[in-house]
C-alpha cells in the first residue's frame, strides 16, 4: 500500500471514529451539567471544599470560583516543585528553580503545559502524579465549566424567579462552578482517562514507580531511563488537550506512543471531546442543526490544516529530501509524514501541545500552517471548553457583521447583539494577538529572542514567534531549536499563559451573564439562520480574514518568507 493511500485511510479512519462518538458522547455530556442529582463521591468532595452545588451563580461569582481556585492551583504545584526533593520518590532530583518553577505552575494550571524542562531528569514520582497530572484534570474541567456557563447564557430565558427541581433559578444565573469542575473531572474525564491508559498499556505504554535504570548502549556509553507512571499521564495529557509529555521527546518517545495504532488513538483523544462539544452546545439550547453548523466550521479549517502541511511535507523540496523520500528530518520512522503532520496539526488547532515530531524541523510554509492554527484562536476545534467559547464569540462577531450588512440589529440564538456584546467580544478577540505580538516584539528588541534562537534569519525569527503564539494561546508546542529555559523567557511566558486563559475567561463570562439576563426574541423573516451552511460557511470566512488581517506580517517576516525563499 502506498503511504498517500495509507495517509488517507487514516483520515478517514480518525473521522469515523470522531463522527461515531459525537452524537452519543455530546448528548450525555449535555446531561452531565443538565442533571441535578449528585453523586456520593461528588457530594463527599463539596463538603470537603465547603462548597454548595446547588447555589446558582451570576457571573462575577463564577468567575470568583475560577480565579480562586486557579490561584491556589498554581500556589501548590510551585510549591511542589520547589520542595520535591524533600518527598517521597524524589529520584535524586534537586528542586526546580524559582523561575522555571513558576513557568510550569503557570503553564499547568492554564492549560498550556508549555515545558522549559526534560521531565524525565527533573521531575519527581510525586510532582509529576500530585501536581502535573492533576492539573491536567482540573484545568481542562475550568475550560469545559467556563464554555458550559457562555452556553447556559444563550439557553436560559428571561425571568425574574423561576423554578428547576426545586432550586429557585435568578435572571443571570448561569450555574455553579464548583458543580462544573466536579462533574467534569468525575463524570467524564476520569472515567475515559482510564480506559484510555489501560488501552496505551496494553498497546505497550508504560505505567510503574521504579527508579532510575542505567543501561549500556550499544557504543559502550551509559543511559540513565527514567520510568514512571507513563500511559495514565498520557491519556489525561491528550484528552484534556494538555499536552505536557512525561519525557522531553513527548509523544514521540516510544514510552508514551509505542506504534502506530496508540498514534492515532491519541490523536482521538485530542479531537473527541473539543469536536462533541458542539453537540453539547445544540442539546442545551434546544437546537442540535446550531451545533452541527458550529462543528461543521471547525471541520472545515482542520482538514484544511491537514491537508494544506501534509501536502507541502511530501513535496520536500530540495536534493536532500528527495533523495532521503520525504522530509523526515525530525520525523519518527515509524509514523512518517502523514501521521506526524496529522498530529501535528491536531496538536496546534487544539491547545494541546503534544507532538509526535519536532515542529522545528518542518518546511517554512508548513510551520506557517502550524503557526496560523494557533492563531485562529485554538478554535478548530480548539481545547477542551476553550474551542467552544472562542468559536461562539467568533460566532457573535460574524453575526455582528451580518446584521451590518442587511441594516438590522444582529441576534444569536434569540438574544440581541447589542453594544455590550460586542464589545466583550472585540476585547476577547484583541487579547491573545497583543499577548503575542507585543511578548515577540519586546523578546526581538531586548535580544532575549536572539539569544534563545539556535537557527538565523526568517526560520529564527519563527521560532520566537512560534513560542509567544504558544504560550498565549495556551497551547504548548514549541519548535524545538527554541531555547526558553532563561529567566527572561520562564518569567514573560508564565505571564502570556496566564494572561492569555484567564483574561479572556473575564470576557467571556462577562458575555454569558450579559446574554442570560435577556428576554429571548422570535425569530422573524428578517432573522439570520444560523444553523444554515450560509452561517456556516460566513463564520469560517470571518475567522480568516480578522486573523489574516491582525498576524499577516509577522507571518511575512517569519514562516512565509522562509517558505518563498525556499
Amino acid at each position: 500500500m502506498s503511504p498517500v493511500l495509507a495517509d488517507v485511510l487514516l483520515v478517514t479512519a480518525l473521522i469515523g471514529a470522531l463522527a461515531l462518538v459525537h452524537r452519543p458522547f455530546g448528548d450525555y455530556m449535555a446531561a452531565v451539567y443538565s442533571s441535578k442529582r449528585h453523586l456520593r463521591i461528588e457530594r463527599w468532595i463539596y463538603r470537603s471544599v465547603g462548597a454548595n452545588p446547588d447555589a446558582e451563580m451570576r457571573w462575577p461569582a463564577y468567575l470568583r470560583g475560577v480565579l480562586a481556585f486557579s490561584a491556589v492551583s498554581v500556589l501548590f504545584l510551585y510549591l511542589l516543585q520547589r520542595v520535591q526533593d524533600k518527598l517521597p520518590l524524589s529520584l535524586g532530583f534537586k528542586p526546580i528553580t524559582p523561575d522555571q518553577a513558576f513557568n510550569t505552575a503557570a503553564s499547568f494550571v492554564s492549560n498550556t503545559n508549555w515545558q522549559s524542562y526534560s521531565g524525565e531528569v527533573a521531575m519527581s514520582h510525586v510532582t509529576q502524579t500530585m501536581g502535573l497530572a492533576v492539573q491536567n484534570f482540573v484545568s481542562a474541567a475550568v475550560g469545559i465549566a467556563v464554555a458550559i456557563a457562555l452556553v447556559r447564557g444563550f439557553a436560559r430565558p428571561h425571568s425574574r424567579l423561576r423554578s428547576s427541581g426545586g432550586t429557585p433559578i435568578r435572571t443571570g444565573d448561569l450555574g455553579n462552578f464548583w458543580a462544573d469542575l466536579v462533574r467534569g473531572t468525575v463524570r467524564i474525564l476520569i472515567p475515559i482517562s482510564v480506559v484510555a491508559a489501560v488501552i496505551l498499556i496494553a498497546a505497550g505504554a508504560i505505567q510503574n514507580f521504579g527508579g532510575i535504570h542505567t543501561i549500556t548502549t550499544l557504543t559502550g556509553d551509559k543511559q540513565a531511563i527514567s520510568p514512571g507512571a507513563v500511559a495514565s499521564q498520557e491519556a489525561i495529557k491528550d484528552l484534556g488537550t494538555n499536552g505536557g509529555g512525561f519525557f522531553n521527546a513527548n509523544s514521540s518517545h516510544p514510552f508514551e506512543n509505542p506504534n502506530g495504532f496508540t498514534n492515532l488513538l491519541e490523536i482521538f483523544l485530542l479531537l473527541v471531546i473539543p469536536f462533541s462539544l458542539p453537540r453539547t452546545f445544540g442539546k442545551m439550547v434546544g437546537s442540535v442543526e446550531q451545533g452541527y453548523a458550529i462543528v461543521a466550521a471547525m471541520a472545515v479549517i482542520w482538514f484544511l490544516g491537514v491537508v494544506a502541511v501534509t501536502w507541502i511535507e511530501y513535496a520536500h523540496p530540495g536534493t536532500a529530501s528527495q533523495i532521503a523520500g520525504g522530509s523526515m528530518e525530525g520525523k519518527e520512522q515509524r509514523f512518517g509524514e502523514g501521521p506526524s503532520s496529522l498530529f501535528a496539526v491536531s496538536t496546534t488547532m487544539t491547545s494541546t501541545g503534544s507532538v509526535n515530531s519536532f515542529l522545528d524541523s518542518y518546511q517554512g510554509l508548513s510551520g506557517g500552517v502550524l503557526l496560523l492554527g494557533m492563531m485562529l484562536g485554538e478554535i478548530a476545534p480548539g481545547g477542551v471548553g476553550s474551542g467552544l467559547y472562542g468559536m461562539l464569540i467568533m460566532a457573535v462577531i460574524a453575526v455582528f457583521i451580518a446584521g451590518l450588512m442587511v441594516g438590522r440589529t444582529p441576534e444569536y440564538l434569540g438574544k440581541k447583539i447589542g453594544t455590550r456584546e460586542i464589545k466583550l467580544a472585540a476585547c476577547y478577540i484583541l487579547i491573545t494577538p497583543a499577548l503575542v505580538l507585543i511578548g515577540t516584539a519586546l523578546a526581538m528588541a531586548l535580544g532575549k529572542g536572539q539569544s534563545s534562537m539556535t537557527n538565523v534569519g526568517a526560520h529564527g525569527f519563527s521560532e520566537v514567534l512560534y513560542a509567544y503564539t504558544s504560550a498565549s494561546n495556551n497551547n504548548g508546542s514549541a519548535f524545538a531549536g527554541f531555547a526558553a529555559n532563561t529567566e527572561y523567557h520562564n518569567t514573560m511566558l508564565g505571564l502570556c499563559m496566564l494572561l492569555g486563559r484567564f483574561l479572556p475567561m473575564v470576557f467571556v463570562l462577562a458575555l454569558a451573564g450579559s446574554l442570560a439576563e435577556q428576554r429571548p426574541v422570535p425569530a422573524t423573516a428578517g432573522t439570520l439562520r444560523t444553523e444554515k451552511p450560509l452561517f456556516t460557511g460566513l463564520l469560517v470566512g470571518a475567522i480568516l480574514i480578522i486573523t489574516g488581517l491582525t498576524f499577516f506580517p509577522a507571518l511575512a517576516l517569519g514562516p512565509l518568507a522562509e517558505g518563498l525563499a525556499a
